[in-house]
């Protein structure tokens, strides 16, 4: 029974699911004091601007999509780098431990093809 419910939660979806909710909504608040605190008000002196959220053109307020977009980059980037990367190279080292080599990639017959017409052009010269 439980080496059941080990392999499910082994399995890549579910942990994809766990990771993008839970991380992803505690990093979020650590990345919004960073953008708040730092970046916006830096980005905001180039602009000469009191803060991103106020800044607009001819009614366009594009100040606070510029601070949407940097949350969003930064949010992703710890995500990536401090979740996604360490559990690839953990299911790499277990899939070697166990001896599981990954699938190579079918070559698509176009390809196959096109990669036999060149190898005979290229046996002609």
């Amino acid at each position: 029974m439980l080496s059941g419910f080990k392999k499910f939660l082994m399995q890549g979806n579910v942990i994809d699911l766990a990771v993008a909710v839970v991380i992803g909504a505690s990093f979020n608040a650590v990345v919004d004091a960073i953008v708040k605190g730092l970046l916006t008000p830096l980005i905001a002196r180039l602009f000469s601007a009191k803060d991103l959220a106020g800044m607009s053109w001819e009614g366009f307020a594009y100040g606070s999509v510029i601070a949407a977009i940097i949350n969003f980059v930064l949010v992703a980037a710890a995500i990536y780098f401090i979740v996604i990367v360490p559990m690839n190279h953990l299911i790499e080292r277990r899939n070697a431990k166990l001896g599981i080599k990954e699938p190579e990639a079918e070559v698509d017959p176009q390809i196959a093809l096109l990669t036999e017409i060149r190898d005979s052009l290229a046996a002609r010269k």
